[in-house]
This record gives C-alpha cells, structure tokens and sequence, in this order.
C-alpha cells in the first residue's frame, strides 16, 4: 500500500531517494497520489498490485505503517504476517522467506 511520503521533496528528501530516483512531492489530493504510485510501479517494474491510502492515511494510522512496514494478508482477509516497523525493522527477505515457507512452486 502506498502512503504518504516518508521523505517528500518538499518536506525531507534523502540523498538515498535522489540516489534511487524516487524524489516527489507530498502529495495534496488523491489523484496525485495514485499519480505517484502508478509512476512508480511503472518505472521499478512491480508486477503486484499496489494500493493506495486515502488522504487521510486511515491505513497507515491502522497498520502503523510509517515509514514503512511489511504485511501479508491472507485470503480469508486476515492478517498473517507483520513485519516489524521500518526502517531498522523493515526485512523483506525475512517476508520472502515466509511466503517461500508457506506457497509450493517457484
């Protein structure tokens, strides 16, 4: 899911987001912000679905989801993995090997 920018560049960019190229905006209203996450799937070549917060970040405030944090939510709905909060806690490849533990194939 995509919130509001952990480092916008009009509020606290990062040398890092320069580095990568991920260098936008806050962004004001809702469209600029499924703007930002369809430029950003596009250009990194996400293949999953990539949803986003309402402005008034109701996800974000319900997941603790800032900056960052990674969940999979099963298909009952339920939450089946948490991830702890990122940046220090945020391990993607421990998620990877979850999923890799629990789903059959490649």
């Amino acid at each position: 899911m995509y919130i509001k920018e952990a480092h916008p560049t009009d509020e606290w960019q990062l040398p890092a987001n320069e580095r990568d190229d991920v260098c936008y905006p806050q962004p004001k209203t809702l469209e600029q912000r499924r703007a930002i996450a369809k430029d950003f799937t596009k250009r990194f070549g996400w293949d999953v679905p990539l949803v986003v917060d309402t402005m008034d970040n109701l996800a974000e405030e319900a997941y603790a989801a800032w900056p960052e944090r990674l969940y999979v939510i099963a298909t009952d709905g339920k939450i089946a993995y948490k991830g702890a909060n990122g940046p220090k806690g945020f391990a993607p490849d421990e998620a990877d090997a979850w999923l890799k533990a629990l789903l059959p194939g490649p």
